[in-house]
């Protein structure tokens, strides 16, 4: 019959690539069987998870190139733990003069098909022009 116990972890991270900071809890469960092998299972939420130290991903861009601190280091630097993200301005509010509100800029196949297109007629309409000129006055 197994033996054993669980500890409750929290490990904070940052991310290498944007800096971005959080931490994660983690469930440890220290089992242990009939012939004294020990084993090591991290949970996170409930699911087995690789070790914090071995493959953690960064939730705001996905790198993996992450660090973690110390425990209880977060608590100790508030500082480094981001804030909630401010509201985004209205655009327009009832009763005062409207902005100048920016344009939206054409979706992305639109404008690639304009600037693809556009030298490509350029270039179709001269070779029509030069054939029709060419048939209308032949080489003597």
């Amino acid at each position: 019959m197994p033996d054993g116990f669980e500890t409750r972890e929290t490990w904070p991270f940052e991310c290498l690539r944007c800096l971005y900071v959080w931490e994660e809890d983690f469930v440890l469960r220290h089992l242990s069987d009939n012939h004294g092998n020990t084993v090591e299972i991290w949970l996170s939420s409930g699911v087995p998870v690789p070790p914090p130290w071995s493959g953690a991903c960064c939730p705001g861009c996905g790198a993996y190139h992450v660090t973690s601190f110390p425990a209880g280091y977060l608590a100790r630097h508030p500082e480094l733990v981001p804030g909630p993200e401010p509201d985004p301005a209205p655009l327009f509010v009832p009763g005062t003069e409207p902005s100048r509100v920016p344009a939206e800029r054409t979706p992305l196949p639109g404008r690639l098909l304009i600037a693809l297109g556009v030298p490509l007629a350029i270039f179709i309409g001269y070779e029509l022009y030069a054939n029709v000129v060419a048939a209308a006055h032949p080489h003597r």
